[in-house]
């Protein structure tokens, strides 16, 4: 333990508190859910995603141990199983939202921010192989929820978007290719760098749809039919 503890200080600290940090907001997250419920119950869509961010808080402490433990030596496969398992499951609680009757405002939500964290930690595992730059990926979601707090604008909602949706599905497809066993590291970055510049142009692109919409009537403001926080992985 003490070991770990010591190798923790001398390796770069970011992505595994990052990563830590991602795993145990998930889990809170996901408990205050259905905890602050009144009164308290939980959809069978919920129950899927809170399965998945059990998924991701142990994809987090996977990700932590192998960030001090072995930095440098890529994501172990449990990583990438464990986010693979997170993404696949992403498809399946809003089809049994639909088709359940049980979607909501909050269950949405909290799909938003399991995504959002599943991508935070993938990010934080590419990171041990790349760089830090990949970083980028996993906190644009929570950059823009942080500039949401000085720009009200950006807290309206947006209308339906195939390219938001597309985009923000791609995040995490691309952060779990990069961090298979025997991907060339100059392939895992052309699609890392691919992945960031399609997320940087979605943001870019909702941030001045926001802005136009602030300056339209009431109207067409409240036409619009679905929020950024609703969208896969943030975008």
């Amino acid at each position: 333990m003490w070991a770990l503890l010591g190798t923790a200080i001398l390796t770069d600290p970011v992505p595994w508190f990052l990563a830590l940090a991602a795993g145990a907001t998930v889990i809170v997250r996901a408990a205050g859910s259905v905890l602050r419920r009144k009164p308290r119950f939980s959809t069978p869509a919920d129950r899927v995603t809170l399965g998945r961010a059990t998924i991701v808080a142990c994809c987090a402490a996977e990700t932590v141990v192998g960030l001090i433990a072995g930095a440098g030596a890529g994501a172990s496969p449990l990583v990438v199983l464990l986010g693979t398992a997170a993404f696949l499951l992403d498809a399946v609680d809003g089809r049994v939202a639909r088709f359940t009757g049980s979607a909501t405002a909050e269950g949405s939500r909290l799909d938003s921010d399991t995504d959002a964290a599943l991508v935070l930690v993938l990010s934080c595992a590419a990171a041990g192989t790349f760089g830090l730059w990949p970083l980028g990926i996993g906190l644009m979601y929570y950059a823009f929820l942080a500039a949401a707090c000085f720009r009200p604008s950006l807290k309206n909602p947006l209308p339906s978007s195939t390219v938001r949706r597309v985009i923000g599905a791609t995040q995490p497809a691309a952060l779990l290719f990069a961090l298979l066993p025997g991907v060339p590291p100059s392939l895992g970055a052309m699609v890392l760098g691919s992945a960031l510049g399609l997320l940087g142009y979605s943001f870019g692109r909702d941030v001045v749809e926001l802005e136009r919409l602030r300056r339209a009537s009431p109207d067409a403001v409240a036409g619009s039919t679905s929020s950024r926080a609703g969208a896969p992985a943030g975008t």
